[in-house]
């Protein structure tokens, strides 16, 4: 689904490209680390939705602040979810990752509802981390601001 709004949300610059992601959610983690090392043109900034920034999209797009379901790619005033916003993440980091877009052929309740099994189920599967802290300074760039992020998402031993 995508959620459009005549303005843009609260702290993104005009071209800004953000990811909003469950800051706790090791596998959303791994998507961080993923982003980090995938994105060469550096299209995306990343920002937890724990975060105070994350929270205030959050309620741009008229979201809840406290259960989090779904990935979220807000680009200028447009803000996608699930599967779409995958596909959107996986075709802009572009080749090999742009073939992903196969999956957009599928009918999207068929890909939606592949994505919820995964995202409503991702503590069981990959676990939870229980605090958070402050991107490394070197990736203090790619995050919307420098305020507090999940935790080991540069953490080479998780």
């Amino acid at each position: 689904m995508k959620k459009n709004k005549k303005t843009s949300p609260p702290h993104l610059e005009e071209n800004d490209k953000v990811i909003l992601f469950d800051g706790v959610c090791k596998l959303c983690n791994a998507w961080g680390n993923f982003i980090i090392r995938h994105d060469k043109c550096h299209a995306f900034k990343l920002t937890s939705v724990q975060s105070q920034e994350g929270k205030d999209i959050l309620q741009h797009f008229n979201y809840p602040i406290d259960v989090y379901e779904t990935m979220l790619v807000v680009d200028g005033a447009r803000c996608l979810e699930k599967s779409d916003a995958f596909i959107y993440v996986m075709k802009t980091l572009g080749f090999p990752w742009k073939l992903a877009i196969i999956f957009s052929l599928m009918p999207v309740g068929i890909r939606n509802y592949l994505y919820d099994r995964i995202a409503l189920n991702r503590y069981a599967l990959f676990g939870k981390y229980h605090y958070c802290s402050l991107p490394t300074p070197d990736h203090e760039k790619r995050y919307l601001t420098a305020s507090p992020v999940a935790s080991s998402l540069n953490s080479p031993d998780n």
